[in-house]
């Protein structure tokens, strides 16, 4: 691969507060990759943004300003759009959890598909806005309605708070979906990254409900499904590339389950997890799983640490399903509905993807697998950003729009 320096400067004026040609010292280099080269090269986009902001953002906590999660929050804010000559937009509330729906304006001959939207961003970033022109594609190119969902961030407000969310306002739609003129027999769950973990975790919950109707698919795009093992992999050969590095991927897990990072370094080793549950996993999650094909960049050998009790006990809950999906019993998994998962080569997440695409086959669940070879995370958020044209970007939304046409 090759590197980005590191020396960057940056202005810019956060709430009032201006930090003016910060040099921006100490930074991970950025891996980029011979693939990956034409879109870094062609445009300033916002992967290269998403790393000063987090620089900048330590340097606003450690002089009091504000924390490096509000300073996120606070450069991730989507703009406002316009009216949609296409759609009904507004904004509602489901079970006490405030949604965004988007119905075509369109006369339909029968009842809608409905997908149930989670948006990404580490359970701690993300909001409604952030979301919409994801949101709204969906909407007009699948001539679906659309719910996009905004649950509760971490470190406020910590697991379960995001999955009880979205759990909740998908059963409200469920139960009102006469509302909508929506097909109760065809109703989707989707999300990316950290959404598609709750996607995921969501519809393991409401399999083989007797008093719902069943989901017809979900759609997981580059998904985040465990926290047992960081040195898969991807999470090596990509460890440095953006939008999402290998420490911060444990960083968003750890943020959602305690409402803070403690213990990183030893998550990130493996000392987290006693051995004997790690051998009962490994079944599930192991490298043995990932087909060779994406081993070809090379893999690091894991180094052998010792196992920490007292860290075990702060993060044992990481082995409950709904916030590590792919650790769901068969009997859970074989009742899924039809499944769809998107990877990207250049991502730390790709072979939580992978193994789950595995499981999800092994338990007779039909998959259809849509891999970007040159994408990265958070790639489907930048189709079109600020004017600029992503390709891979728009490939990965048109797959998942073609997955619902033929649903």
């Amino acid at each position: 691969g090759h590197l980005l320096p590191a020396d960057l400067y940056f202005t810019t004026v956060p709430a009032g507060v201006v930090v003016s040609s910060v040099p921006l010292y100490n930074f991970p280099q950025i891996q980029l990759h011979v693939s990956m080269m034409q879109p870094w090269l062609a445009q300033d986009f916002e992967r290269s943004l998403h790393l000063i902001y987090l620089q900048q953002g330590r340097i606003l906590e450690k002089t009091g300003l504000c924390s490096q999660i509000t300073f996120g929050r606070y450069v991730r804010q989507g703009r406002k759009l316009g009216e949609d000559p296409k759609l009904f937009i507004q904004d509602l509330q489901f079970n006490k959890v405030p949604v965004r729906v988007y119905q075509p304006k369109a006369t339909s001959d029968g009842r809608r598909r409905g997908i149930i939207f989670f948006h990404g961003g580490g359970w701690v970033f993300g909001s409604l806005d952030t979301y919409e022109k994801v949101c709204r594609y969906l909407s007009r190119e699948s001539e679906s309605v659309v719910v996009s969902v905004q649950y509760r961030l971490a470190p406020e407000h910590k697991y379960p708070a995001a999955y009880e969310d979205c759990l909740n306002a998908t059963i409200h739609f469920m139960r009102n979906i006469e509302h909508y003129a929506v097909d109760p027999a065809n109703v989707v769950v989707c999300g990316d990254s950290a959404g598609g973990n709750l996607a995921a975790a969501v519809s393991q919950t409401l399999a083989g409900r007797p008093d719902l109707p069943k989901l017809r698919a979900q759609i997981l795009i580059y998904p985040g499904l465990q926290a047992l093992d960081f040195n898969l992999p991807s999470y090596h050969q990509n460890r440095g590339v953006p939008l999402l590095f290998r420490e911060r991927a444990a960083f968003f897990a750890l943020q959602y389950l305690n409402g803070h990072a403690l213990h990183m370094q030893e998550v990130l080793e493996g000392s987290h997890i006693p051995p004997d549950m790690r051998l009962k996993y490994r079944k599930w999650v192991s490298p043995d799983n990932i087909p060779e094909k994406f081993k070809v960049r090379g893999v690091k050998p894991l180094r052998s640490t010792d196992f920490i009790a007292e860290v075990y006990e702060t993060v044992k809950r990481f082995c409950e399903p709904n916030l590590c999906p792919l650790l769901a019993e068969d009997a859970v998994v074989h009742q899924l509905p039809e499944s769809f998962i998107l990877t990207c080569e250049y991502d730390v997440l790709r072979d939580d993807g992978l193994l789950y695409k595995k499981r999800l086959e092994d338990n007779g669940v039909r998959v259809t697998w849509y891999h970007l070879e040159d994408g990265f995370h958070g790639i489907i958020s930048l189709y079109d950003y600020c004017g600029f044209s992503f390709p891979s970007g728009k490939r990965g939304l048109d797959s998942v729009v073609n997955f619902l046409k033929s649903l």
